[in-house]
């Protein structure tokens, strides 16, 4: 069985934090021996997201139906329910947005505030938030019957929330969820108070029409229409026009209109509907045009032994769109079951329902489907969770003193108290034994294309489909033949062969085959050679200075390196105090936007670029619309909340036998579990403890 293992090329002479002896074991023996599963921005697994939609869409489709049969006929006894302070209204209404669909309050059903918490409400905010809300809304419903002004009744807190999508998803849940209350930001923290305006209609009103009526507002959706409940007296249907049009008279329009009822008498109702946009017609329909094509759906995506990369390559294809319509958080393991979240542009909820049998063949599946409204960018989540199980578990070789167990608590404490240097994974750099990702991004920077396409199409040792199709290539330069021989599996591959087929193997031909991939394809090899860059430099300043921080020294004070963090640099002054610590050190990734560190470690970063032939590099490829700002890095990182036991092998499948025969010896086996930043690797952190490249 084929184990991960790290290239000894790039971690061989890579140093510890640690001076523990470490311990033997493989990892990645099967898929299942890797488990890893995104943490969102918010701190949850989306795995915990993916069943908490699922509870609330399940809830949704019963509520649903539950409306149907109260618009019918309501519960008696519900009316009698004890305890009860207030009541709450909620609505059968049809507001599709198509063919001027209409809102009538006739249609609307009273239910008391003793409710479980909105579906609307469950996905956005925790449970004591909407405890907290439920509880101030119904004081608000109180206060208002018992003819006290809404002015004595003060604010509520929601919470922090950073994120505008995330705070306009809120304010959307709490109006339609309680439009008697007015959602406001100050800062990032979102509020919600009485709605003075709502209080104001009710004088003219039912509360069953104002409530109705500020949904209807508050969704905004195209062609709607809201209409009154018939009015015969014109002084009140004035007074309700004159309220709408000081009011919201900038957004809606309203007019007066005579219907037959259903004894066959004409009654005068009020409708409302929203104003046009003023501007040129035809400018509008283009960009409402190009706004609905920008359709945005969200789901998680479990994928199995496959690389994320080769994932949305098969889920393009079967949905006829662009792998450049695909966005994500990171890239996840190929040998591993991962599970993470994603967005599709320009394919509907309903289409990706349609292709999960598809996709169960391949791999994968697709749950927690729901429609967004922008696409994922690249690093947001914040971080990863890991299941790990490690087989073949023994002491190193030259170190038989104590048990393995031993060894292995050893190596747990110090990786809980020292951490480990925050080295980029072997993901970015591949198994290749002839050539391998960081090769090909240098030749990408120095703009050597026709020596890039060669690398890789370069071949390993082994004998294999895909290694004796790119042997074939190197010795013929048939870019045809070679394509029939390149497993369908190698999608980049097979994609800069196609162009090569058509452009030839000269330097144009060979800047179209690398246009030819993804953006996100053409800068990950770039990546990898900064990638290395990063790991030497960090190796070096570790060995160098320690846990030590010397002047010259970059700190990030925000403690969230990004390509946006503004690094200090250390003072002789702030060497002498001791006035940060390691974990505040940061080394940069080479780009165009970064600084160096001053002290020596500036010095090695010049050296090794120039001895790369990148002195005057401007970390910018044109030809291939790449830019690479650079960004900084954490030198040292911990795992979060990590937990361990030594089993043996059959407890780690799972089953509970007992050793019947004392003679019979199972295999100690490592399970450990842990959550990491992002853009931290599990790998590492197991090289670390380990104390092995595997």
């Amino acid at each position: 069985m084929e184990t991960e293992s790290l290239s000894p090329t790039v971690f061989g002479s890579l140093c510890y934090v640690s001076d523990h002896r470490g311990f033997f074991g493989t990892i990645k023996n099967s898929s299942a021996d890797f488990v890893v599963t995104e943490i969102d921005v918010s701190g949850q697994l989306v795995t915990e997201v993916q069943a908490r939609h699922e509870k609330s869409t399940e809830k949704s489709e019963r509520n649903g139906a539950q409306d149907i049969i109260r618009k019918q006929r309501i519960n008696p006894k519900d009316a009698e329910r004890k305890g009860t302070t207030c009541e709450f209204t909620e609505f059968a209404t049809d507001i599709s947005g198509t063919g001027g669909s209409q809102v009538q309050t006739s249609d609307i059903v009273e239910d008391d505030c003793e409710l479980d918490p909105c579906c609307l409400l469950y996905p956005v905010l925790d449970v004591h938030v909407q405890e907290s809300l439920n509880q101030f809304a119904c004081t608000v419903r109180s206060v208002w019957r018992s003819s006290v002004t809404a002015n004595d009744l003060s604010e509520l807190s929601l919470g922090l929330y950073p994120e505008k999508d995330e705070r306009a998803l809120i304010h959307s849940a709490v109006r339609q969820t309680f439009p008697f209350l007015v959602t406001f930001t100050k800062s990032s923290e979102l509020f919600v108070k009485p709605n003075l305006d709502y209080q104001e209609l009710c004088q003219l009103t039912s509360e069953k029409e104002a409530d109705a009526f500020f949904k209807f507002l508050d969704a905004k959706l195209e062609n709607s229409r809201f209409t009154f409940n018939p009015d015969d007296c014109k002084e009140h249907r004035t007074a309700v026009h004159h309220f709408i049009s000081k009011k919201f008279g900038k957004l809606v329009e309203t007019k007066s209109f005579s219907e037959k009822d259903i004894s066959g008498l004409l009654r005068v109702c009020i409708t409302v509907r929203f104003r046009e946009k003023i501007g040129s017609s035809r400018k509008r329909n283009r960009t409402e045009d190009t706004e609905k094509q920008d359709v945005y759906t969200g789901f998680t995506l479990q994928k199995d032994n496959l690389e994320t990369l080769e994932a949305i390559s098969y889920l393009s294809c079967i949905l006829g769109v662009l792998p450049s319509d695909f966005s994500y958080a990171g890239i996840k393991d190929k040998k591993a079951i991962t599970y993470q979240a994603m967005v599709v542009k320009k394919v509907t909820p309903e289409r990706l329902k349609q292709i999960d049998a598809m996709s169960e063949k391949k791999g994968m599946k697709i749950k927690n489907i729901h429609p967004v409204n922008k696409h994922l960018q690249l690093g947001h989540l914040s971080g990863n969770h890991f299941n790990i199980i490690v087989r073949d578990i023994q002491n190193h070789s030259d170190d038989l003193s104590v048990y393995v167990q031993e060894r292995i608590e050893e190596a747990v404490y110090n990786i809980k108290t020292k951490g480990f240097l925050n080295y980029y994974g072997p993901q970015r750099f591949g198994k290749g034994q002839n050539c391998q990702s960081h090769d090909i991004g240098l030749a990408l920077l120095k703009e050597e294309m026709e020596r890039a396409v060669t690398l890789l199409l370069t071949p390993d040792s082994c004998e294999d489909p895909v290694n004796n199709a790119k042997q074939y290539f190197i010795e013929t330069v048939d870019a045809k033949g070679t394509l029939a021989l390149m497993p369908h599996y190698k999608i980049r591959e097979r994609m800069v062969l196609r162009a090569i087929n058509r452009y030839g193997m000269n330097n144009e031909g060979c800047v179209r085959a690398w246009l030819s991939l993804p953006h996100s394809s053409r800068i990950f090899y770039i990546h990898a050679f900064c990638s290395k860059v990063w790991n030497e430099a960090a190796s070096y300043r570790f060995t160098l200075y320690g846990t030590k921080v010397v002047q010259g020294d970059l700190v990030d004070c925000n403690e969230s390196a990004n390509e946006n963090s503004l690094v200090h640099i250390v003072t002789a002054e702030e060497e002498e105090s001791s006035a940060y610590t390691i974990d505040q050190v940061v080394l940069p990734m080479p780009g165009y936007s970064i600084k160096y560190p001053t002290n020596k470690i500036g010095q090695w970063y010049s050296e090794t670029l120039a001895k790369a032939g990148l002195q005057s590099c401007a970390f910018r490829v044109s030809s291939l619309q790449l830019n690479v700002p650079g960004c900084y890095r954490h030198i040292l990182k911990y795992p979060h909340d990590l937990f361990y036991k030594l089993t043996f092998e059959d407890q780690a499948k799972g089953t509970e036998n007992k050793i019947a025969d004392a003679g019979v010896s199972l295999k100690p086996v490592f399970v450990v579990e842990f959550d990491l930043d992002s853009s931290c690797y599990a790998t590492v952190c197991l090289r670390e403890m380990m104390k092995c490249n595997f």
